[in-house]
């Protein structure tokens, strides 16, 4: 009996211990979804706009639980029929420049500046775009 208490004891003080470590990367792994998430679709918004997919400009609006790539010179003067809707969790929160916009046939883009994204663990991913449209993260 005593070496099935000390089994469990054994067995309790493994698991107290890998909870946390557990939790923080899935908001690391979570993190790291959001940044790839958002550096492909601005990608994709830009080989659009050179591409003249539609004969406008594509883009890209960030906010919060979401990444939408859109058809048109704004997010609000969008053709919203075309957007693609790509889920972020609700943990990571976004700052700085939330729309960027690609111009058709150059495929730069209006804006440059940095996007950051950042978890509720203290965690942060920059992603940074260019004046040649270069996304780096």
């Amino acid at each position: 009996m005593l070496e099935i208490l000390l089994s469990l004891a054994i067995v309790v003080l493994i698991a107290g211990f890998s909870i946390p470590i557990y939790h923080r990367l899935q908001i690391s792994n979570n993190l790291d979804i959001a940044a790839v998430t958002a550096t492909q679709t601005l990608r994709r918004a830009q080989v659009l706009s050179q591409a003249v997919d539609g004969d406008i400009s594509w883009g890209v609006y960030i906010q919060s639980g979401s990444i939408i790539l859109f058809k048109g010179t704004s997010y609000r003067s969008r053709d919203s029929s075309f957007d693609e809707v790509f889920d972020m969790p609700t943990s990571i929160t976004s700052s700085g420049i939330q729309e960027f916009v690609y111009i058709k046939f150059s495929g730069l883009p209006q804006h440059t500046g940095m996007l950051t994204l950042s978890s509720s663990g203290n965690e942060i991913r920059n992603i940074i775009i260019n004046e040649k449209g270069t996304v780096t993260y």
